[in-house]
This record gives structure tokens, C-alpha cells and sequence, in this order.
């Protein structure tokens, strides 16, 4: 079934340099030797089985326990609270997989899907970067901030182009600013490591 996918991506994980599978394409082991990360993510544009998924938001928690090539992921799945009941499935079957396409890598990758929720999610650009919060009854489980980078000339971002990223072949490369979560038994605290930023173009036949 046909789908697609138009927006931005950031990512704030555990990795104290810039994230290895960028360009080891998940091969080289994360840099504390596990993954934790979470992932946020704004469709701009989307479709899936008819499904109008536009302004749409989902925040993803991962845990993998060592090379990310190697699956046995665990995530939990956080959908927009604003979407309709057959928008939160949609979502979940693409998130995991099993839309196929850009995203069906996950379907291998993913060992457990350890829950998936509604949440208020807000994604938003800031001065140096993008962060995006989710609270679920008021109370906050995610404050993730990824800033930009400066290059050489000390004005544009530090970028990685052309790459073979399953997410995208254009990172921007970035840094924790106040990147934490709590959920799910999980308390991480991702301030001044590793992050990026993509835009992103999903499509599945």
C-alpha cells in the first residue's frame, strides 16, 4: 500500500561523539557500546492508505543493546494526541516497520515494541537548532533540544551530504542541549551529546 512521508527528523542519544551509524550504516558499535536515543519527528506532508496524515507528530524512545545493525531494538512509540484513531494506527504500522519502504528496515530491526501511547507532542525550531517536548497528563516525559554546530567559517552548520543513511543522505550535525527522558522505567539524560537533524522524505509502494 502506497505511503509517503515529508518533514524533519532530530535525534539526541547516548553516543559522546557524533552518532557512528551514520557512516558505518549502523555497523560500528555506539560509542558508549548500547544506543539509547529518542527521536523526534514532524510530518509536514503525509499519506498512508488514504489516511491524511499532515501536521502530524510522533516521538520515538529507543533502546538497543549493542551495534544498531543488529536489531533486538526496543522502542515505545509516542503518537500525537491530535490524531484520529486510524492516523495512530497508521503510524504505528509505519514505525515499525511494517508499511515497508524507507522504513521497512525496522521491521528486522525492532525485537520488541514495548508500548505505544498517545502523547501532546510539540515540535518547534529555536535560535540554534529544534527540540521537541512530550507531556501525557500533564506531566513531561520528553524535553529533547538538539543544537546546530558551526562549521569553519563559523556561520553555517557542520553537515554530513550524500551519505547512505537509511534516514536521510543529509545530517546536520548537532548537540544535546537539555535532551531528557523519563519513560518507561528509562531516565535518560542526553545534555551535550551526541544529536542531528535531517529532512526527511519517506515513501513506501
Amino acid at each position: 500500500m502506497a505511503w509517503k512521508l515529508n518533514g524533519e527528523v532530530i535525534l539526541s542519544c547516548n553516543c559522546e561523539v557524533f552518532c557512528p551509524c551514520v557512516a558505518s550504516l549502523g555497523r560500528a558499535r555506539p560509542s558508549e557500546g548500547y544506543c539509547h536515543s529518542w527521536w523526534g519527528i514532524k510530518i509536514d506532508k503525509g499519506e498512508y492508505g488514504g489516511e491524511t496524515l499532515d501536521g502530524l507528530l510522533a516521538g520515538i524512545l529507543l533502546d538497543v543493546p549493542g551495534r544498531m545493525g543488529e536489531g533486538d531494538w526496543k522502542v515505545a512509540l509516542f503518537i500525537d494526541e491530535r490524531a484520529g484513531d486510524a492516523a495512530f494506527e497508521k503510524l504505528g504500522e509505519l514505525f515499525t516497520g511494517k508499511g515497508g519502504g524507507s522504513l521497512g528496515v525496522l521491521a528486522f530491526l525492532i525485537g520488541e515494541v514495548i508500548g505505544m501511547e498517545r502523547a501532546a507532542l510539540d515540535f518547534s525550531q529555536t535560535a540554534n537548532g529544534w527540540k521537541m517536548t512530550a507531556k501525557q497528563s500533564g506531566k513531561k516525559i520528553a524535553d529533547c533540544a538538539v543544537e546546530k554546530v558551526a562549521g569553519a567559517d563559523g556561520k553555517s552548520s557542520v553537515m554530513v551530504h550524500n551519505s547512505q543513511y537509511w534516514v536521510a543522505p543529509d545530517i546536520t550535525v548537532c548537540e544535546g542541549g537539555k535532551s531528557r527522558v523519563r519513560a518507561f522505567g528509562r531516565v535518560w539524560n542526553f545534555d551535550g551529546l551526541s544529536a542531528e537533524h535531517a529532512v526527511i522524505s519517506w515513501t513506501g509502494e
